[in-house]
């Protein structure tokens, strides 16, 4: 069977001209940019006053300046998603950590334990942050938010922190619910440097 052949979604799949202008336009402009559009999209779209609340609350979150870099966020999106296994998340932001990061290593290391991957000090305090939310959030207490501070992190970049953890929360349950495919395009980006263009 071919991978094409294999529902994105076991909920209904709207087709784009069936959907709203907004969102038409929305799943366009990724297109545009990306040269697919990511099956989160289009599984969503099937609600569309939800895929508008969930799209402007990762917006809001993921796109302000933080304390935190586009690679940082991706960590704890990929780390938080892999203890929830969630296929999607993890090879759809496994994806976008290794571009932002340039490194074809880190993702799967992170999905798997981060305790064990290439990162900073730093960094492993923020995931150990991140999987606390992630696994135990009634029992954080003022030693955790401690070690993210020894470490530089402002009480704004917690929230950060713990808000991507919960907002994902949301996205892994909601993938796992669905039967949300990973698009096969995600799998190998970031993996193989692209092809030098060639000498004029």
């Amino acid at each position: 069977m071919s991978t094409d052949a294999r529902p994105i979604s076991r909920f209904p799949v709207p087709a784009l001209a069936e959907l709203p202008e907004d969102i038409r336009t929305k799943l366009l402009e990724v297109q545009a940019k990306a040269g697919f559009v990511p099956n989160v999209f289009l599984t969503l779209a099937h609600r569309p006053d939800e895929f508008r609340a969930f799209v402007a609350y990762h917006d809001a979150l993921i796109l302000r300046p933080s304390g935190l870099s586009k690679g940082e966020k991706e960590m704890v999106i990929v780390a938080t998603s892999g203890a929830n296994r969630c296929l999607y998340c993890v090879v759809a932001h496994g994806a976008i950590l290794r571009i932002y990061e340039k490194n074809p290593l880190l993702a799967d290391q992170i999905a798997v334990n981060h305790r064990k991957a290439d990162i900073t000090p730093r960094q492993a305090a923020m995931l150990d942050f991140a999987m606390k939310v992630c696994l135990d959030s009634a029992g954080l207490g003022e030693a955790d938010f401690a070690a993210l501070a020894a470490h530089g992190f402002t009480l704004e970049d917690a929230w950060d922190i713990g808000a991507i953890t919960a907002l994902f929360g949301l996205s892994n349950r909601m993938a796992n619910l669905t039967s949300m495919r990973p698009n096969d395009e995600f799998y190998l980006m970031g993996r193989v440097p692209k092809a030098s263009a060639p000498a004029a």
